[in-house]
């Protein structure tokens, strides 16, 4: 097995509803000595690539359309590159292109030249996710899973050969992922983590965009106890 995790935190401000967060996120570089692909670059490109060095990017992987997964995504997918044909592939699920373009769609109103304002407006990512696709690097493979709630194209990445379940901002350790403690649709979160969970090894570590890890029994253990945050919601 050649293929490997790295992790890097980084830390920064998140605005949802006019509220401003700070997070604090897990990005998580897969791969070899010579390709990876990175999920979830948050906030520091810099750190991120500086953790990638000479390694080519193969792709970007973003598990939700939030601003956190946004503000970095452009650099560490460039990786130094001034020509964007050499660009790693970045890839959202379709879902939250509502979510992208809103985040574009404001750095446009801020750009003074208006070539790389229209660019800005009219960038979109190059591949769109969808349940059960796969990608490989190494001797890995990692699995696409649309887990909606969090946001409505959330997605988890499953790699058997490394023993991991990224679950981005749809599954923390303890509890449903949030941030700030706001939940955009709990419920169908809710659905889609038990859907997810119950199915997978109990051993299975799962890394998220936020916290500590954890594990597929922890979590699977705890699921039924979450109900109460949905009446919660509700109300």
């Amino acid at each position: 097995m050649d293929a490997r995790i790295e992790q890097v935190v980084t830390s920064g401000k998140l605005t949802l509803d006019d509220t401003e967060y700070d997070v604090e996120n897990n990005t998580y570089i897969v791969g070899d000595d010579d390709e990876v692909i990175v999920i979830d670059p948050a906030y520091d490109a810099e750190a991120i690539l500086s953790e990638i060095g000479e390694r080519e990017v193969m792709a970007v992987l973003l598990t939700d359309g939030n601003e956190h997964h946004l503000n970095a995504v452009l650099e560490v997918a460039a990786a130094g590159e001034d020509d964007e044909e050499n660009w790693a592939p970045i890839a959202l699920h379709r879902a939250d292109r509502l979510l992208w373009r809103d985040y574009f769609g404001r750095l446009a109103k801020e750009e003074e030249d208006e070539d790389d304002a229209k660019a800005l407006r009219a960038l979109e990512p190059d591949i769109w996710l969808e349940d059960g696709g796969i990608f490989e690097i190494a001797d890995a493979q990692l699995e696409i899973v649309h887990t909606p709630g969090h946001t409505p194209g959330s997605v988890c990445v499953i790699s058997e050969q490394l023993g991991s379940l990224f679950s981005g901002d749809t599954l923390h350790r303890g509890r449903p992922g949030s941030v700030g403690g706001v939940y955009e649709d709990l419920r169908n979160q809710l659905n889609s983590i038990g859907a997810l969970l119950t199915p997978l090894p109990k051993d299975l570590q799962v890394l998220p965009a936020q916290g500590e890890e954890t594990t597929v029994g922890e979590e699977d253990s705890r699921w039924e106890t979450w109900g109460a945050l949905a009446q919660e919601s509700d109300d």
